[in-house]
């Protein structure tokens, strides 16, 4: 079969012909129709600096998909041959003390789909039964690939309840994007979106943003004050991975405000924890992945039920050979979010 591989620990990818893999008792060989492309594929890729700290070559990258089962595991229960699925990208091992207490997606012993694990960017895939999804028949092949980042901008939004609430979103890449049209759909009174990416910030106005700002040109601590009469917004939603961005929205959290963090930093920050955290007696909640299989359910209804509209962020697609193509336009922020068939 074909595939994307790392094989070297330095920049760049190679497309070739690589084994079919083989399936255990409680496996599932899933024959991928499209897979999209994470900015953890471009770090992998770009042999960044978190790259070099957790990526041991050689592996397929890729870790969202959607797909059709091929084969089954003989003791495989859950699903059946021609179903179309998805997959948690947390491959989790059920027994440790996180699994059993309701935390799954912080797993002691998980591994990481297209990282430990070979992922996405092939013709086949094998999965353990137990990380499928199957997919809702309304949801495209499309907008299927993007349910695990989409599920983290879900949980990432509904931290808390967010009806009523004012919001500032920081970072306006693809799961940023999907943030935007889920507190719209999920009742926010007023969304203010910041990114120095303009590109991306005309996407934004159209997943539902009240307010675009770009850091470059706009002052946005004096641009939320403004738009809040003075008393800050009440959710702050961290995308970016910006210490400065973060910053920004520290400042102009009202007092008894929320912080939700999901954008990952390259250093360690610096932060004035007295006076923008303990001071305003803020609740910050840190996510990674998604609550599994809770999230998953939210995902699946905000997609087929139509409430949040996700083809104005999926801005190009390309055959999976051609997977250098989407990397550089993620590189240079020139898309949305970009997939890649990988089917016929």
């Amino acid at each position: 079969m074909k595939a994307v591989v790392k094989r070297k620990s330095a920049k760049g990818m190679e497309f070739v012909e690589v084994p079919t893999p083989k399936i255990g008792l409680r496996d599932v060989l899933i024959k991928v129709s499209i897979a999209s492309i994470c900015g953890t594929d471009v770090h992998i890729y770009d042999w960044s600096r978190w790259a070099q700290q957790r990526f041991i070559p050689p592996r397929i990258i890729g870790h969202e998909f959607v797909g059709i089962v091929t084969k089954i595991g003989e003791e495989v229960t859950r699903v059946k041959i021609g179903n179309r699925v998805s997959a948690e990208s947390h491959l989790y091992c059920g027994h440790c003390y996180q699994c059993q207490n309701g935390s799954i997606e912080v797993c002691q012993n998980f591994k990481l789909l297209g990282v430990d694990h070979d992922g996405t960017f092939a013709e086949f895939l094998v999965l353990p039964e137990h990380v499928l999804w199957k997919n809702d028949p309304n949801i495209p092949d499309e907008w299927a690939t993007i349910q695990e980042p989409f599920g983290n901008a879900v949980d990432t939004v509904l931290s808390e309840d967010i009806s009523a609430k004012t919001v500032l979103i920081l970072g306006a890449g693809p799961i940023g994007l999907f943030a935007t049209g889920i507190a719209k759909a999920s009742g926010a009174s007023l969304i203010i979106l910041s990114d120095p990416n303009d590109y991306r910030l005309n996407i934004g106005k159209i997943m539902g943003a009240d307010i675009t700002a770009n850091p470059k040109k706009q002052d946005i601590v004096k641009l939320v004050l403004e738009a809040t009469k003075n008393n800050g917004v009440d959710v702050v939603l961290e995308f970016s991975g910006s210490n400065q961005a973060l910053n920004q929205g520290l400042k102009v959290i009202t007092p008894g405000g929320r912080l939700s963090l999901l954008g990952i930093y390259e250093r360690r920050v610096n932060i004035d924890f007295n006076k923008d955290v303990i001071f305003k007696k803020l609740r910050i909640y840190g996510i990674t992945g998604r609550k599994v299989f809770s999230t998953w359910y939210k995902t699946s209804r905000f997609l087929s039920s139509g409430l949040v509209d996700v083809s104005p962020i999926i801005t190009h697609q390309f055959p999976l050979k051609d997977y250098e193509k989407g990397m550089k336009l993620m590189r240079d922020g020139k898309c949305g979010k970009v997939i890649l068939t990988v089917g016929e």
